[in-house]
C-alpha cells in the first residue's frame, strides 16, 4: 500500500490569482525592460538633485538594453532541476543556489566598453577603466556579496556596474528558460516559473523586490505586482499586505510633499507597523511612465524620511548601494 501524496493547500495569493480571468501570476522580463528604464531615468533627472547619478544610470540602462537585445544562447537549467524546484516551491534560478556561468563577466566587460564611450563624467569613466582591470576572483567576490543583498566587502562604487551585468545575465536566463518551455510540447514539460512558497521573493531568481507596481492594462487593471531587483520579472501580490511579514494590519502609506503642499501620488511607501518594514509602490494610474527601479532611485528622499520613523527598507536596489556605513550615494559627477 502506497502512502497518499500530501495535499498542498492554496495560499490566499494563489486563490486570488486563479479566481476568474486573471493575468499570469508571473511576468517574465519584456524586451524593452532596460530601454524603458533608461527613458524614465532621463525623464526623472530633469531638475533632480541627483541629476548626474540618474543620467549615469540611464546611460548604463541603455547599454544594458543593447546587450539584452542580442540573441546570446545561454546554458539553461536541466528540466529535472526545474521540476525539482517547482515541486519544492522554490525559484529555479535562485541566486543562493544556482551556479552562475562565468559568461556574466563577459556581459560586464561589454557594458564597460560601452560606458567608456558614453557621455558620462570623467570620475565615472575612471571607475569604468579601473573596474575593467579587475581580476576575475575579485569580480566573483563582489558578485557574491551583491547577490547576498549587499554583504560586507562589497564596493559600493563598483556595485552598480557589476549589478547591471548580473541583471542582464539573469534576465536572459529567465527569458530563455521561459522560451524553451513555450516552444516545447508543454504537456510533457514543467513550466519553469509560477507561484512559490515564499511570495515575498522573486519566483524566478529568489531576489527581493525593488518596489511594487499597480498596473492598469486590461485584465491586470488594479492588480499589484512586485518587481524583481535582479532579473526584472514581476509577480502578483495582493494589495495592502506587508511584503516582509505578510500581515495586513497596521498598514499605512507615506508620500513626499512638495514645497506647495502637493502630495506625490505616483510613488508611496507602504509601511507596516507590525514588523517595522516598508516597500515603495509605484502607481501606473497616477503616472503611466513609472518604472519600479527608476522611480525607486529618484525617491531616495522618501527612504530617508521613512527611515527617520524607524522603519526598515524591505526593497533592494542593486544600483544604489549606500555602503556598510551610512555613506552618501555615489556621485559620478565628482561633486
Amino acid at each position: 500500500m502506497t502512502s497518499p501524496s500530501p495535499v498542498r493547500v492554496m495560499t490566499p495569493e494563489e486563490i486570488a490569482v486563479n479566481a476568474g480571468a486573471r493575468a499570469a501570476p508571473v511576468k517574465v522580463p519584456e524586451p524593452g525592460l532596460f530601454a524603458e528604464r533608461a527613458l524614465r531615468l532621463r525623464q526623472l533627472a530633469e531638475g533632480h538633485a541627483m541629476r548626474d547619478y540618474l543620467l549615469f544610470v540611464a546611460e548604463l540602462a541603455q547599454a544594458q538594453h543593447e546587450r539584452f537585445r542580442r540573441a546570446e544562447p545561454m546554458k539553461l537549467l536541466d528540466e529535472v532541476l526545474v521540476n525539482s524546484a517547482m515541486v519544492g516551491g522554490l525559484p529555479p534560478l535562485d541566486v543562493t543556489t544556482f551556479r552562475r556561468d562565468p559568461v556574466w563577466r563577459e556581459e560586464l566587460r561589454a557594458l564597460l566598453r560601452a560606458m567608456a564611450t558614453a557621455a558620462i563624467p570623467d570620475p565615472a569613466k575612471a571607475l569604468v577603466t579601473q573596474l575593467g582591470e579587475a581580476d576575475d576572483d575579485w569580480l566573483e567576490q563582489q558578485a557574491g556579496a551583491l547577490l547576498a543583498g549587499g554583504a560586507p566587502g562589497l564596493d559600493p562604487a563598483a556595485a552598480p556596474l557589476i549589478a547591471a551585468a548580473l541583471q542582464v545575465y539573469w534576465a536572459r536566463l529567465v527569458v530563455q528558460l521561459q522560451a524553451r518551455y513555450d516552444g516545447s510540447d508543454q504537456g510533457e514539460h514543467v513550466a519553469p516559473f509560477g507561484m512559490i512558497d515564499d511570495p515575498t521573493v522573486c519566483p524566478c531568481c529568489g531576489s527581493r523586490p525593488v518596489a511594487s507596481i499597480t498596473r492598469i492594462a486590461a485584465e491586470q487593471s488594479g492588480q499589484r505586482f512586485l518587481a524583481c531587483s535582479l532579473c526584472g520579472a514581476q509577480w502578483h501580490y495582493v494589495r495592502i499586505k506587508c511584503t516582509h511579514c505578510q500581515g495586513t494590519k497596521g498598514i499605512t502609506f507615506q508620500s513626499l510633499v512638495d514645497a506647495d503642499g502637493n502630495k506625490s501620488e505616483a510613488v508611496a511607501a507602504e509601511c507596516c507597523e507590525t514588523c517595522g518594514h516598508y516597500l515603495k509602490q509605484v502607481h501606473m494610474e497616477k503616472d503611466l511612465q513609472v518604472e519600479p527601479l527608476a522611480d525607486d532611485l529618484a525617491t531616495l528622499t522618501l527612504d530617508l524620511l521613512v527611515g527617520e520613523l524607524g522603519l526598515v527598507r524591505q526593497g533592494f536596489n542593486p544600483l544604489l548601494i549606500l555602503g556598510e556605513a551610512e555613506a552618501p550615494p555615489p556621485d559620478p559627477g565628482g561633486h
